[in-house]
Order: C-alpha cells, then structure tokens, then sequence
C-alpha cells in the first residue's frame, strides 16, 4: 500500500519503484480532472504555500492549477525581493512562518539542499520545486510518466538524454530514476558538458552502464525516446566553441529521417533552438503533453502528501 500522508517529496531517491508506479497509477486517475471533464473538492479546505525564490513558469503554475482543479487553494509568492528575505530572513524563518499559514509548502531555491533543509524546519509536507543544480523530483515523476504513458513501460525502453547534462538538475534525478527502473541509456553532450561523474557511478550502482556519445546524429538512430535539455550559452568562454555544438544538438526534420518512427522527443522546457519549430507538428513531439502532465502528477503528489483521496 503507497504511504505517503505527511510525506516531504526532496529528492527521487528517496523512492522506491513500487513507490513511484503508486504515484503514476494516482496521477492517471487525475488526469480527466486536471483537464477539467471532471471536478473534484478533494483538498476543499486545503492551502498550498509557493514559495519560489527562483525563476519557474510551469513548475509554479502547474502546482497552482493543481490545487485549484482540486478544490484548493494557495498563497506564495514568485519574486523574492518581495519577501523579508530581502531584509534577512533565513529560509528556516520563512518556512516556519508558511507551515503556520498552509497545509502543505512547495519549495524553489537556488541552494543545493534548501528542500532538505526546510523539511527539517517543518511539520507540514514540504516538496521541492528544484533546488540549485540538485534535484528536481515533481519534474522527474512527470517525465516518468510520460513516458510510460507514450510509450507503454519504462524498463527496456532506450532513452537518450541530449544537451547539458552537468549543470542540469532535471537530467541528474531523471537518469537516476530511469536506472531504477531498467532503461538503457545514452548520454549525448559535449565532453565539458556530460552527465557528472556521481550521476554516472549512481546509474551503474543501479546495474545499468551508459553509453556516452558526442553526436546527436548517430546517437538518435536507436532511440526511443530523446530528452533534450538547453545547452546554456552562458557556460562558453568561446562563442565559437558555443555554436559548433549548439547546432550539432538541434533537432530538425532533416534529423528525424535518421530516427524511429515511433520514437519521442521530450524537453523540460523551455526551450531556445534545441528543436525546430517545424518538428511540434509531428507525430514525435510530446513535450507540450509533458508540461501538461506536471499538472495530474502534482495533483497526485498534493493529495496524497495530504491523506486526501481525489
């Protein structure tokens, strides 16, 4: 049975697989609410504290809809110069005060580690909207379930993760729970820009050995699903350096002759040119279905962190 009432949601790892399927199975059930063909009061009653102290569009509005769509509401605050952080303020502070005034708190920092942190401070579940370069596992638990939801199951399934794959905390929780549950993996980024050596040992500890590839090009031909994330600009010294790989990781129609018919593309978004314009018509896109998802599984999250059956 999936115990998760008054349950902090840190960190991926902190999950087992059976865990995460209980988790899926719920957001399923969710999802003709979450797109309004049904209506729910499951959390009437119930406050959701947003605290983010970081930029975020659908992580911070997915959760909002998801109270609202379950009869909830919430309180927050999405710029944190408007906060007494501004005047000093530690985070502990700011999660005491939110514990008082809400049932549950959704947390975005830029510190690697805040979530954990604020979970000590509270007696109210505390979930993390992404914590630095650390882990973001509402994020992870979406893509999880897209994919199975595209594609049937997650195991076997041959996933390319493509772009920025050290600084990006999507791609570090994701390839962890992808090992768990037995897919095979192909890291595609330049060498200054691969997975982290950590993420790396932590896939093979799993029982599952990477494949790390350079070229896009020939690492698509063979997979099912293709997870691109931004390679970020800022990280180049030498603009030169920059574009040379930024247009070998672009994925256009000339690209998708090489790829399976069947195969996805999936992108946390947003996205700059990783992918032509042109491929969101295709059968391939489902990065749009993905941000949409956020919203069943974080309705799943919300209700079950709470007892609340939806």
């Amino acid at each position: 049975m999936l115990k998760m009432k008054y349950r902090d949601v840190v960190s991926i790892g902190d999950f087992t697989v059976e865990e995460i399927e209980g988790i899926m199975d719920h957001a399923k059930k969710m999802v003709p609410i979450a797109k309004g063909e049904k209506k729910s009061k499951a959390l009437d009653g119930k406050i959701l504290s947003t605290l983010f102290f970081e930029p975020s569009t659908r992580t911070r509005l997915s959760f909002e809809s998801a109270m609202l769509r379950l009869g909830g509401e919430f309180i927050g605050f999405a710029e944190p110069s408007v906060t007494s952080a501004k005047k000093g303020e530690t985070l502990a502070d700011t999660i005491r005060m939110a514990e008082a005034y809400s049932d549950v708190i959704v947390l975005r920092h830029p510190r690697e580690g805040a979530a954990r942190l604020a979970a000590k401070f509270s007696s109210k579940p505390v979930i993390n909207a992404g914590d630095g370069a650390g882990q973001h596992p509402t994020q992870t638990l979406l893509d999880l379930f897209t994919i199975k939801s595209e594609k049937g199951k997650i195991g076997g399934m041959n996933i390319n993760l493509v772009g920025d794959l050290k600084y990006g905390r999507t791609v570090h929780s994701l390839a962890h729970a992808l090992a768990m549950f037995g897919a095979e993996l192909t890291f595609t980024a330049p060498k200054d820009l691969q997975m982290p050596e950590h993420v790396i040992k932590r896939v093979k500890e799993l029982g599952i050995k990477p494949r790390m590839e350079e070229s896009l090009e020939t690492s698509i031909e063979d997979a099912d699903v293709v997870y691109v994330t931004r390679i970020q600009k800022e990280r180049f010294a030498d603009l030169a350096e920059f574009e040379k790989v930024s247009g070998a990781y672009r994925i256009d129609m000339d690209m998708l002759e090489k790829a399976r018919k069947d195969m996805i593309i999936m992108h946390p978004l947003p996205r700059v040119n990783e992918i032509a314009p042109e491929v969101d018509n295709t059968p391939h896109a489902k990065y749009f279905v993905q941000a949409f998802n956020g919203v069943p599984v974080r309705m799943a999250l919300l209700s079950l962190v709470l007892g609340v059956k939806g």
